[in-house]
């Protein structure tokens, strides 16, 4: 499929920043109909070629199945890709060493010419830019702990305050504080509301033991309170939570065992800092015999899937008040 730079969304503010659509995307958004923006992290820095450009393509499928269009987003050559073709998929799947590139990155590699890699945060940037009302992710990231310390919290955290894209996720990793990191989003008023579940759920695992602020399980009411948030002259965020499907989740029990039992194997070989999550994450799957990357792969699907329906079920609402 070969992009589109000259069919812009009619949402899209003017930005010197090109912005190249891909067909379908530019042409559902045109049509008012759903899309739901996508990281390309997952493909560069997940699983080796060519699972990774596969697990791209099912992650892809489930937003189809959902009701919307994928658009996962790239920077390329100085330009923001909005909708990877299959060529691109492909080739950010194959190339190696490109560049993870957060929010606080994206203006220097954009400047530079490069390729790279979208995370949670930049990917809120350029769907905002695009005209993309809404964004889904496997986790999101949080405040680290013993960041009373270190001031360790996550981008996506401080990105939320910023961009005017709801985000669908199966909330934080257990190997975060999740209590200070749903005190971060209070303290800065962002919403916070769980899909059909009682819990803030802890990525692979159902519920991270924390309860929700509000359950919602009517995705009608969801796509309401989203637009009522903006419609108050909110420019942040609304997260929303959706667990694992029960046959996917990995007990809290056995994830939080496996997490004590890699720390003190951290603290052991003096692992800190930017490499801590990486080891953490490991650690913690060499523990449960694979279990937590099979469940982390069940989660990017399930989880975009729902992304897929809420983001229909927001643009049936939008296309009905234009409509009166």
């Amino acid at each position: 499929m070969s992009p589109s730079p000259s069919l812009p969304p009619l949402s899209a503010p003017h930005t010197p920043i090109p912005l190249i659509y891909s067909d379908e995307v530019a042409e559902a958004l045109h049509a008012g109909d759903p899309v739901v923006a996508l990281e390309s992290n997952v493909i560069t820095h997940g699983l080796p070629y060519p699972d990774n450009a596969a697990t791209a393509r099912k992650v892809e499928a489930a937003v189809r199945t959902g009701g919307a269009v994928p658009a996962t987003i790239g920077v390329d050559d100085g330009r923001l890709l909005i909708g990877l073709s299959e060529d691109d998929i492909e080739r950010f799947a194959s190339t190696p060493g490109i560049p993870k590139v957060s929010s606080r990155d994206l203006p220097v590699v954009l400047a530079r010419g490069g390729k790279g890699a979208t995370t949670v945060a930049s990917s809120l940037v350029a769907a905002e830019l695009a005209g993309i009302p809404f964004f889904a992710s496997a986790g999101i990231g949080g405040v680290h702990r013993g960041a009373q310390t270190t001031m360790d919290i996550s981008s996506d955290l401080v990105q939320f305050t910023r961009s005017k894209v709801a985000v669908v996720c199966a909330g934080a990793k257990n190997i975060l504080d999740l209590g200070l990191t749903m005190e971060y989003l209070e303290t800065q008023c962002v919403p916070l509301l769980s899909y059909r579940s009682d819990d803030f759920p802890a990525f692979y695992c159902a519920s991270s033991g924390i309860r929700s602020p509000h359950r919602i399980d009517d995705e009608e009411v969801i796509a309401r309170v989203i637009e009522n948030h903006w419609a108050t002259g909110s420019n942040s965020s609304v997260v929303i939570t959706t667990p694992p499907r029960p046959q996917d989740a990995v007990d809290s029990e056995v994830a939080e065992a496996a997490l004590r039992e890699a720390l003190a194997d951290a603290e052991r070989d003096g692992v800190r800092g930017n490499a801590l999550t990486k080891y953490l994450m490991r650690a913690i799957d060499r523990t449960t015999g694979g279990r937590t990357s099979q469940a982390n792969m069940a989660v990017l699907i399930s989880t975009a899937e729902t992304g897929g329906r809420l983001a229909a079920a927001h643009a049936r609402l939008r296309r009905e008040a234009a409509a009166q």
